[in-house]
């Protein structure tokens, strides 16, 4: 049973990503990149954890976006994927890409004034 949840987890970001990427047509939906799918062992939740790159305002109107594209997004997903029931999808912002990002830049800042000082 572990590696079908594990199957299905790698299915629905590969899915999800494509319908973000090419059939969703929000404004308000900034540059997502799905990180990783958790899915109960029944099958029947999904918390879809994602990134998105740029400023604060862009990542609140994608958080909108997201929700109000859910319920597409849950209708292709029963269409493409054959599970005796759809999967309840929640987002999840995963700010954990932008801490580590921000946690390299200072780390480069820090060797860049280490080089000049000598």
């Amino acid at each position: 049973m572990r590696y079908r949840k594990e199957k299905m987890q790698d299915l629905m970001r590969e899915e999800i990503s494509s319908i973000i990427q090419k059939e969703i047509k929000d404004p308000g939906l900034g540059f997502v990149t799905i990180i990783e799918v958790k899915m109960t062992e029944d099958l029947k939740y999904a918390k879809v954890f994602y990134s998105v790159y740029g400023s604060d305002e862009e990542r609140e109107n994608t958080v909108v976006a997201l929700r109000r594209a859910k319920g597409y997004i849950k209708h292709l997903i029963g269409e493409r994927i054959k599970l005796r029931y759809t999967p309840d999808i929640s987002f999840v912002l995963d700010t954990g890409q932008e801490k580590l990002q921000r946690i390299n830049e200072i780390l480069h800042k820090v060797r860049v004034s280490d080089v000049h000082e000598d």
